[in-house]
């Protein structure tokens, strides 16, 4: 005979049941309405290019309407923190770059996004920086920029290098090159975006920059710039006579400026693997591919582990360059 207690047990069990066949379908059926990517800075920008680059085959691939909302704001923290407060059932995504593993290091009483707390997807694009020099530099090689740069520091001025701002991967990136050369003096002159710096950098008020390859490719092809090397560990198609760090004499220095799709914290893996397929297959698209590589820039696809551990050892490494050089943004 079965007992009173086991017969609630049963019902018990068959109604958890029954509340949980609803929401495992609803996460099978993802996405049931238009599905937003946030972009924290505004239209125009890599980050916005990386997005509005698979609007249509992610389109296809979901078979729900993709949109992109520019929410910019704080380096990219407003659209950050909105999507790490989002509901996690997919429907508002990040595009998210690099930045955000150095902005919670250098940004201090702004409450910055910690990029570990968000569900990573996958990776959209990836691009190398390039060290260049202005085309009027005498300078040619990076072996004569290492002289150029030791003979300035020891005259006591030293050179002057720009960036987009306090804190921006090309300031980090120049701060981890002075630190290999034996600390260098140099000078960081910050601007409000890059585009500013790299007029002073054409015009020669400025002896070096490092920016990603898609920013400066034109200025490459057009030949007001002069590449000394990339940051990544093969050329760049965009300007395959460039030598990569390696090939230039600095061993052990691939930095790559990406942009990754990321979730709300807990987001499920059954939508993180469904997300993380339509991104890769978007990427595969010929036309997706040549807008990206004709830009300077490397398509991404990747695991979402793989994204994931990209941005923790970022994280560490930036962290560990913003702390030893006393970077702060505010």
């Amino acid at each position: 005979m079965t007992s009173t207690s086991t017969l609630s047990r049963r019902a018990a069990l068959l109604a958890l049941s029954a509340l949980a066949a609803p929401a495992a379908f609803a996460q099978a059926a993802w996405p049931t309405k238009p599905v937003t990517l946030l972009v924290g800075y505004p239209p125009g920008g890599q980050t916005d290019f990386a997005g509005r680059v698979l609007l249509g085959t992610l389109q296809t691939a979901l078979g729900q309407a993709v949109v992109i909302d520019n929410k910019a704001g704080v380096n990219g923290n407003l659209a950050a923190a909105d999507v790490l407060k989002a509901p996690a059932d997919g429907h508002r995504l990040l595009v998210g770059n690099g930045s955000m593993t150095i902005s919670a290091h250098v940004y201090t009483t702004l409450g910055m996004v910690d990029p570990r707390q968000l569900t990573p997807i996958g990776s959209m694009l990836q691009s190398a920086l390039v060290l260049a020099v202005p085309a009027s530099s005498p300078v040619k090689t990076y072996a004569q920029f290492v002289d150029h740069v030791k003979a300035k520091s020891k005259a006591g001025n030293g050179i002057d290098y720009g960036t987009g701002g306090v804190g921006a991967l090309p300031h980090v990136t120049m701060e981890l090159l002075r630190e290999r050369l034996g600390e260098p003096k140099m000078n960081h002159v910050p601007y409000k975006g890059s585009s500013p710096a790299m007029t002073d950098l054409i015009a020669g008020r400025l002896d070096a920059m490092f920016d990603a390859s898609s920013v400066i490719a034109p200025f490459i092809k057009s030949g007001q710039l002069r590449p000394l090397l990339v940051t990544s560990d093969k050329r760049v198609p965009a300007f395959p006579d460039v030598p990569t760090a390696a090939e230039a004499g600095l061993k052990d220095f691939t930095v790559l400026s990406f942009i990754g799709l990321f979730g709300p914290p807990n987001l499920s893996p059954e939508i993180v693997k469904k997300a993380n397929a339509a991104l890769n297959t978007a990427l595969k698209d010929p036309a997706v591919i040549k807008g990206i590589t004709d830009r300077g820039d490397e398509p991404g696809g990747s695991t979402p582990e793989q994204l994931g551990a990209l941005v923790r050892s970022q994280y560490k490494t930036w962290g560990d360059v913003v702390k030893a050089n006393n970077i702060k943004a505010d």
